[in-house]
C-alpha cells in the first residue's frame, strides 16, 4: 500500500503548477489515497483519476473573489438563462460575462438574487453566491 501512495503522490507532483492551481494535484492524491484503502492497488489508480476529475471540478475560487463578486455592483439588466444553473455546468455562450479584474481567470454573472463566479474561456459555473 505504502508504493501505491508514494506512486500516487509522484504522478500527482508530475502534474505541475497549473494543475494544483485548479485543484487537481489535492484531487489526485485524495482520491488515490482514499481508493487505496478501499480496493487496493486498483481502487488506489481508478480513486486517482476520479479524485483529479473532482478536483479539478469544485475547487472553490479565492475568498478575494468572492468578496469583490459579492460587492460589486448588480447590472440593470440582470441575466436570465432558461435553463438551471449549477456548479460544473457551462452556461450559453451568448452570456456576456462581467470579469473580475484583481483576476482574470474568473468572471461573475448576476441573475436575479444570485451571484455567479465563472470561468470566463469556457463559462463553467464555478460558484453560486445566494
Amino acid at each position: 500500500m505504502k508504493k501505491v501512495l508514494i506512486a500516487a503522490a509522484a504522478l500527482a507532483c508530475s502534474f505541475g503548477a497549473s494543475a494544483y492551481a485548479d485543484g487537481t494535484v489535492t484531487g489526485i492524491v485524495g482520491g488515490a489515497a482514499t481508493g487505496a484503502i478501499v480496493g487496493g492497488p486498483v481502487g488506489a489508480a481508478v480513486g486517482g483519476v476520479v479524485g483529479g476529475i473532482t478536483g479539478a471540478a469544485i475547487d472553490p475560487p479565492p475568498r478575494e473573489v468572492v468578496t469583490y463578486v459579492q460587492q460589486a455592483p448588480a447590472p440593470e439588466q440582470p441575466v436570465v438563462v432558461q435553463r438551471p444553473v449549477a456548479v460544473g455546468r457551462t452556461l450559453p455562450a451568448d452570456v456576456v460575462v462581467t470579469p473580475v479584474p484583481e483576476n482574470p481567470h474568473y468572471g461573475y454573472v448576476v441573475m436575479g438574487q444570485q451571484r455567479v463566479i465563472v470561468e470566463p474561456r469556457s463559462h463553467k459555473v464555478v460558484q453560486i453566491i445566494q
